[in-house]
Order: C-alpha cells, then structure tokens, then sequence
C-alpha cells in the first residue's frame, strides 16, 4: 500500500518540489492520517490503526526510501507528540487528542531540545512556575518538527531547580494557546520537506489538567520516547539506506563504460555488496529493537544500538550512491545528493551518535 501510494503520489517531481521550497506537505501528511499510517500504534479505539512496532518499522522504511524529509515528519508525528500521549497521557487526555492526531486532524510537535541544552536537557532554560490552577510557561525550545504548522505540542519544561532529580513535568499545549508561538524556521542542509522550527513561550499561562503523569517526570516520560524514537530514527536510517542502494543499482544497470554496464566492474559490485550486507544488519537491529518492545522486554540499549549503527550505515550508504553515480551523483537530476543530504540528520537528531555510544557503555557496564 505505502510503495503503491510512494510510486503514484510520491513522484520525483513532488519530492523535488518540497526539497526545493522547504514547504511542509501538509496535504501529504492529511493523505497518510486517511491510509492510517499517522497512528500506525494508537489503539483502533482511539482511531488508530492498532499495528506494532513491526508495521511501524516499515512504514518509516518505506517512506523513506522514496523521501527521508517526509519520513522524519512521520515519524516524528508518531513516535514523539503523539506516542508520548499514548504512552503517559491520562485516558480524557487520550481520548481528546489521540483521534485527532491519529487521522492528521491534527499534526503534533514535540519540544525537549533547547538553544543551550541538547543532550544536557536536565539543564533546561524553559521553566514553568506553578500559579493557582496553572503553570506559566517561559523560555523558548528549537529543532522543534512541526514547530509552526503543528496544532498541538508535547513541551518538556523544568518545575524544579537546574540538575535537580525530579526537576521538569510534560504539557499538553495547543496551538493558540496566549503566550504559545512559532519563532524562526531553520533552513536545513537535508529533509527540508520536514518543517523545523523554534517554540517560543512568553508568560504562557497552561491549566494543570493539560499536565501528563505525574509533576517532575517529565524528563523519565522523555527518556522512555526516545526509547522508542530511536527506533524511529533507525527505520530512517534503513530507508534512505536502502532507497540509496536501489537508487544505485538502477544507475549501474544503465550507465555504461567500455561498452559493458558499470555494475559487472568489480569496483562497483564490491560496492553495491558491501552496502546491501551493511543494510541487511542495519535493519535486522532495527527489527530486533521493535521486537524487544513487542515483548515488552527492555529495549533501552537495543534501540542505541539500532539507531548509532543505521544511522552511521546510511551515511555510508549515501555517500557511496554519490560517488557510484559520479558527477551524476552531485546534481539534482538524481536521487543520490538528496540522500546524501537527508543521510546525516540520522546520526544527529533524538541523540547523536556519540550519545548513543555513551548509553551503550553504560549498559555494558551495568551488565545488560
């Protein structure tokens, strides 16, 4: 369904067009809330699809084989806005948002990195003061997908001192809400079809009742996230990865030197062997990743594992693309400097590689 929709909708023309403009498709994301892959894991009970973590995987993969911008935003609306409520909101707030984010009624955004604060997100500048029934909001968040034309907003803002235990609560923040606003759009390297944005609060008065779980765990609930981000990220990865190799395959079929097709040098088949060996490891982590999560078994390193390894093959995968295209590989005629572009947010965004290294070790050391 996803290749069929990918092959007839998804047209290089179209892929070009919001690569070009950095216009975020949201016609595009409305068609996927209609296919159901908008809430690939919310219960069909909240007007999801009801799939696991197996279907999701390949959603991402697929998407992104064809464009690696319009993947992350998929991704992103799933696994992050929408997965947080899934995973920690209360049943009103589930049965509120998760129909409307599941058809892409809605579209969700998700903010825990600040300008100051990345991976150091216990150091967070964006605080919310307890006021009667409400926290007001200040401070501001970026790297933010969907940061402008999202209608809801996942925010992670600090409740208690910087570095403390304990120290930042989840909100549930619509769009409009006074004091709730976009700020600057970045203009990207790669997936430029995936908006990117600051959030901005200013004395952004939010009810309690907009409140997920508990006052202080907002920063554990993020930590489970990205748990299962990662896994999402490492689908990304797989996909441009793949979409790369095919990509390759194709030109080596058709390009011609000394009167024979490229692929039967063996330069080019050591190359296109290499990277289908890589692809085939980097996906078996990134299912073994899901299935941990199927089973419910921890899945805290496996993820790391999954998300640090594919997101490094595709890199590797997208620029062995270029370099067999050659100077076809570096205009916009062919897929392959799109992939090399899209390629290197995997081994930045929801924890860099080095991040992924770190929590690796720790596991290790830990005996896991």
């Amino acid at each position: 369904m996803i290749r069929r929709y990918a092959k007839e909708r998804l047209t290089p023309e179209v892929v070009l067009h919001y690569d070009e403009t950095q216009e975020f498709p949201v016609q595009i994301m409305k068609e996927l809330g209609e296919m159901g892959l908008m809430g690939v894991l919310v219960p069909e009970t909240y007007g999801g699809s009801g799939f696991g973590y197996y279907e999701y995987v390949t959603t991402i993969v697929e998407v992104a084989k064809v464009c690696g911008g319009i993947g992350l935003s998929l991704a992103a609306h799933n696994s992050l806005c929408t997965g947080h409520i899934l995973k920690y909101g209360s049943e009103e707030q589930k049965q509120k948002y998760l129909p409307k984010l599941a058809t892409a009624e809605w579209i969700g955004a998700w903010g825990l990195t600040e300008p100051n604060t990345g991976s150091d997100a216990g150091n967070m500048k964006t605080v919310a003061i307890e006021d009667g029934d409400h926290y007001i909001l200040n401070g501001s968040k970026n790297f933010i997908t969907h940061g402008k034309s999202g209608d809801v907003a996942v925010v992670i803002a600090r409740t208690g001192e910087a570095r403390s235990r304990n120290n930042a609560t989840a909100f549930i923040i619509e769009k409009g809400t006074p004091g709730f606003s976009a700020g600057k759009k970045e203009n990207k390297l790669g997936m430029r079809a995936s908006e990117t944005t600051e959030l901005i609060f200013q004395d952004c008065r939010v009810h309690k009742s907009q409140i997920m779980g508990e006052v202080g765990h907002g920063f554990k609930q993020a930590l489970g996230v990205l748990d299962g981000g990662r896994v999402s990220i490492a689908a990304l990865s797989v996909g441009i990865a793949l979409g790369a190799y095919e990509a390759s395959v194709r030109y080596s079929r058709e390009r011609e030197q000394f009167d024979q097709p490229i692929y039967k040098f063996q330069a080019i088949g050591n190359k296109l062997a290499e990277m289908r060996t890589r692809i085939e490891a980097a996906s078996l982590l990134t299912y073994q990743a899901a299935d941990r999560i199927m089973q419910k078994l921890p899945v805290n390193h496996y993820s790391a594992m999954a998300k640090y390894y594919a997101s490094e093959v595709a890199v590797w995968a997208a620029n062995e693309c270029v370099q067999i295209h050659g100077g076809y590989g570096y205009i916009k005629d062919f897929p392959a400097e799109k992939f090399y572009r899209d390629a290197k947010l995997c081994t930045i965004g929801e924890g860099t590689s080095e991040i992924q290294k770190l929590v690796i070790a720790r596991a290790l050391q830990k005996g896991s």
